[in-house]
């Protein structure tokens, strides 16, 4: 197989779901109406947590940043799964793979520090509540954000400049619904050690240094909770953080299937690569609003406004 130069790559084809033109519209409305979904949920947080001034908090500030996160992170892979399913055209260009590995390590990156920030909010509230306005402060708050923005713009970079030095083969088809990191790597003709290294380097990095942090912020909350004299006090204390852990939950486990499938291209690697890119981001306004009252209370407020406008 002669090897081309990367300059003259101009598309790679992504397989998707499904060969039979008769699913494909199964297949658009389905993905169409989850991401409308995820869109709307997010951006109703969003306006939820800025026109109510009793959410003006760090929990929804980094709150709304998640929301921000996830749909920047959904919007990077599901509208050309869309366009490629309604126009019956798989490829996309070089430019635009590069470019949507480039956006997609960077929201996914941003999530998993985000996810990992909320938990030491919630450590802080629990543990030294007396101490949580000063110790969470508008300007750490905003430094840790910013700091994560610059370690996700960062690592997304110099994972992207790596792939511009590479070349690739004749075959450029990629067995997945959009230009996975992994996959595009094993077309390539040139040498991809430093890729490699640099791919289990970040993703070690990234998945145990955050996972850790939230280990340990979990583990001093319960040990909180559980030196609560009353249930009712150990239920309300729990409550405040019951809900990120269950997206902590969801967005570590579906992000474990898809690097455990990264290698090896499956049905099951696809469905996770589903539940972690559209599934989790859609789901998780409404584990963060079905047991808050906070955000139940600042939603209807602005469904009520938008009502009474029209």
């Amino acid at each position: 197989m002669e090897p081309e130069n990367q300059t003259s790559v101009s598309y790679f084809l992504l397989l998707g779901f499904c060969q039979d033109s008769e699913h494909q519209p199964i297949l658009f409305g389905l993905f169409l109406s989850m991401y409308l979904c995820t869109m709307l949920g997010n951006l109703l947080i969003i306006l939820a947590v800025s026109s109510d001034p009793h959410l003006h908090t760090p929990m929804y500030f980094f709150l709304s940043n998640l929301s921000l996160a996830d749909i920047c992170f959904t919007s990077t892979t599901v509208p050309k799964m869309l366009v490629n399913i309604q126009t019956q055209n798989k490829s996309i260009t070089y430019a635009g793979c590069i470019t949507q590995m480039c956006f997609f390590v960077i929201f996914g990156v941003m999530d998993t520090f985000l996810l990992t920030i909320m938990a030491y909010d919630r450590f802080v509230a629990i543990c030294h509540p007396l101490h949580y306005p000063v110790i969470m402060n508008t300007r750490l708050c905003g430094l840790m954000v910013f700091v994560s923005w610059f370690i996700s713009l960062t690592c997304s970079l110099v994972q992207s400049l790596l792939m511009l030095r590479l070349s690739f083969c004749t075959n450029r088809v990629i067995s997945h619904f959009y230009c996975e990191l992994a996959q595009a790597l094993t077309l390539a003709c040139s040498d991809t050690l430093i890729n490699h290294i640099l791919l289990y380097m970040v993703t070690g990095l990234l998945g145990i240094v955050p996972f850790s942090g939230i280990l340990f912020s979990y583990i001093q909350i319960v040990s909180s909770i559980l030196r609560i004299p009353s249930a009712g006090g150990k239920y309300k204390a729990f409550s405040t953080c019951g809900s990120h852990l269950s997206v902590v939950s969801l967005f570590y486990g579906t992000g474990l299937g898809v690097y455990l499938s990264s290698d090896a291209p499956t049905w099951r690697g696809m469905i996770a690569s589903v539940m972690y890119t559209v599934v989790t981001p859609m789901l998780n306004p409404f584990i963060y609003s079905l047991r808050n009252r906070d955000i139940k209370r600042a939603l209807h407020k602005v469904l009520g406004r938008t009502l009474y406008v029209q």
